[in-house]
């Protein structure tokens, strides 16, 4: 009789004791996932400056900088200001504001949120979206939420916008009114 206690008591506390042994796969993938989004690099108040040659070509400044390296992204975030400056003259063309941003690292693509708004500088020329796009290669902005354009003379609203980055030469895709 006491044998057979002994036995269903160690058979009890081997059950107890692999039981407290679990697989922790699932922990690891959690703890993976979480490193993941986690910035490697965090800066607050940043100003970047982009040169051509020997020219300043824009300058960035926002209140907080995240670069994922995993992704080649980086974020900003309150209040993003870029000013973008002719090569040849060194004068501000254009400045944009926005909420935030984001940035592809290896593309240069920019892709701006919340409350943008764009000021041409050599044309006069505004422009209110909530999202705009900068496309590095083609060197234009666009957007397909809806904008308003501002110049000396009229307000255009509509969707869809592609321009120049002075915006003396932009295309509305989808017209919703033009005030005079």
């Amino acid at each position: 009789m006491k044998a057979i206690r002994y036995i269903l008591l160690f058979g009890f506390g081997l059950i107890f004791l692999t039981g407290c042994f679990h697989d922790d796969t699932e922990y690891q993938k959690a703890v993976q996932e979480e490193t993941k989004i986690i910035p490697d690099q965090i800066a607050n108040n940043i100003q970047v400056i982009f040169f051509d040659s020997a020219s300043t070509k824009a300058v960035l400044t926002a209140a907080r900088a995240e670069v994922f390296n995993n992704t080649s992204i980086t974020q900003l975030k309150g209040g993003v200001k870029v000013e973008y400056f002719s090569k040849t003259t060194g004068k501000r063309l254009s400045l944009l504001t926005s909420d935030s941003a984001t940035i592809d690292d290896k593309s240069k693509d920019m892709f701006a949120y919340g409350n943008v708004y764009v000021l041409s500088d050599s044309t006069g020329v505004t422009l209110r979206t909530h999202t705009l796009a900068w496309n590095n290669t083609k060197q234009i902005i666009y957007s397909n939420d809806f904008i308003t354009l501002k110049t000396a003379t009229e307000t255009i609203n509509g969707s869809g916008f592609e321009s120049n980055l002075n915006l003396s030469n932009y295309k509305i895709y989808k017209v919703t009114g033009i005030k005079q």
